[in-house]
């Protein structure tokens, strides 16, 4: 049990720092042999630290520090070192004695991993604008090319940087939107960095063949995912293959199979010659059309599968030469970045490094995070993307608020730009009208470094209610930290 004074506190504070120290060290001397990047030194020391301190279960610990007025354990991720020294200085003067081998750090030491993250964000996404930090990225559509007025009116809105989608179109209509970005924003005397993301394998269902009479699937029916085109047969009247049919053939019986986004849900129950047969065990209440262009996740299977395919090889020419940063689907491992990184430096003929985002979808990714992010960061400039739809299926829905969480603090604690994407306020930029929840959810994207907005007819509006929501939100918190200014909502006069 631990003790209540000043003494006991601080023997077991000093214990903490020794561990993050030893264990720290040991995890920093594994990753240096492919750190190539002075600029993310800090920041892999600090993850390294940050690591080694949340092996720790520090919860007892941190009610009794706070009791004594002690705080920042709980909002340590960007100083681990100066927070725990602040803490060890503090706790000397209070048991009123030697001063001890521990220095209080200076307010610059302190606050070093702040100034480093906002140094990397300006990198990737350009400068903030006045009154919000958070930047704001628009996907954009094939119109944004033939309508500069458009981009005129996303960068009065607030839009901070752009993001173009190599699924869709092509080197020329890219072209065009790149032309009119760069334009607009000399327009307005302002940078706007360009994403494009490259589309990474697609494991999507294909050929489809469903029942004349029932077009949608239920809880309780079977569906034959095909090695090779679904034949007809009245054992398995809905059938699927995939476009990626390698990927089946790495599914055993009992996997977990999400259709479309989570829309279909089931198990296999076998594997055959000709597929996989999976049990549906849960659908909406009216049933789920089984359509074609539809992806497929199998949460809790490993999936080997190259992340960079032909099609991405052919559009990296064109994503090296014309875009700011790429965006990385499928990231599971750090050879996954490696295996970029190597495409890139071909294309870039001596040229700066191009910035990565690395797009975390898979629970494989989630796990191999720490180790991702020094690969790309140790040779790029980096950012990470919670890509929050394939990942809530990966991973499960009631497990996306927790882990969301944990990406950006690894994240904060290496000093990384994390972009908060997926369905942000997507109400109000497809239709127009936004839903409640929708607003909570932009409010907590102001944790992140960049918040996405995916296209709609009412896009520009989106960007202004975002901006809005993100600069109430930046005068009440930090981070993990609250900011406290006056409130005025029940300030009397008196």
């Amino acid at each position: 049990m631990l003790g209540d004074s000043p003494e006991d506190l601080l023997n077991e504070v000093e214990s903490v720092r020794d561990h993050v120290l030893t264990q720290g060290a040991a995890i920093f001397r594994q990753w240096q042999p492919i750190l190539h990047r002075s600029a993310f030194d800090p920041g892999a020391a600090n993850l390294a630290h940050y690591l080694a301190f949340r092996e720790l279960d520090l919860r007892q610990l941190q009610r009794q520090l706070v009791a004594l007025g002690l705080s920042g354990l709980g909002r340590s991720e960007s100083r681990v070192l100066p927070t725990l020294d602040a803490v060890i200085a503090n706790l000397h003067l209070l048991r009123g004695g030697d001063p001890g081998p521990v220095r209080r750090p200076a307010p610059a030491d302190y606050y070093r991993g702040e100034r480093e993250l906002a140094l990397h964000t300006d990198v990737l996404f350009g400068p903030a604008v006045a009154g919000r930090a958070t930047r704001i990225m628009v996907t954009m559509g094939a119109k944004t090319g033939k309508n500069i007025d458009h981009i005129r009116d996303l960068f009065k809105a607030g839009m901070d940087a752009a993001r173009i989608n190599t699924a869709h179109d092509g080197a020329k209509a890219w072209k065009q939107m790149i032309e009119n970005i760069r334009s607009v924003g000399e327009e307005f005397g302002r940078r706007c960095p360009i994403l494009m993301d490259l589309q990474g394998p697609k494991i999507r269902t294909r050929d489809v063949i469903t029942p004349k009479d029932r077009k949608v699937v239920r809880a309780g029916d079977t569906i034959l995912l095909a090695f090779d085109k679904p034949k007809a047969d009245e054992a398995f009247p809905f059938q699927a293959n995939c476009a990626m049919p390698e990927v089946l053939q790495q599914v055993r019986a009992g996997a977990k199979v999400s259709i479309k986004d989570g829309l279909i849900v089931g198990m296999v129950e076998e594997v055959r010659a000709e597929g996989l047969v999976v049990a549906v065990t849960r659908t909406p209440p009216d049933g789920q059309p089984l359509e074609t262009q539809k992806g497929i996740n199998f949460p809790g299977t490993p999936i080997e599968v190259s992340p960079l395919t032909a099609d991405d090889l052919n559009d990296l020419d064109f994503v090296a030469a014309n875009a700011d940063m790429v965006g990385y689907s499928f990231v599971q491992r750090p050879g996954d970045v490696a295996l970029l990184q190597g495409e890139l430096a071909k294309r870039r003929a001596g040229r700066p490094p191009i910035g990565i985002v690395a797009k975390i979808e898979t629970q494989l990714g989630f796990s191999n995070l720490p180790e991702i992010i020094v690969q790309g960061a140790g040779g790029n400039p980096f950012a990470v993307m919670i890509a929050r739809g394939d990942l809530a299926v990966e991973i499960g829905y009631e497990r996306m608020s927790e882990v969301q969480e944990e990406i950006l603090w690894v994240c904060e604690s290496a000093y990384v730009p994390v972009i908060w994407a997926t369905q942000v306020l997507e109400s109000l930029v497809k239709r127009g009208m936004p839903s409640r929840g929708e607003f909570t959810d932009a409010a907590m994207g102001n944790r992140a470094e960049c918040v996405m907005l995916n296209k709609g007819p009412f896009i520009a509006e989106g960007v202004t209610v975002l901006d809005n929501v993100l600069r109430r939100m930046e005068a009440h918190m930090v981070k993990k930290s609250p900011q406290l200014r006056a409130l005025s909502a029940w300030t009397r006069d008196r």
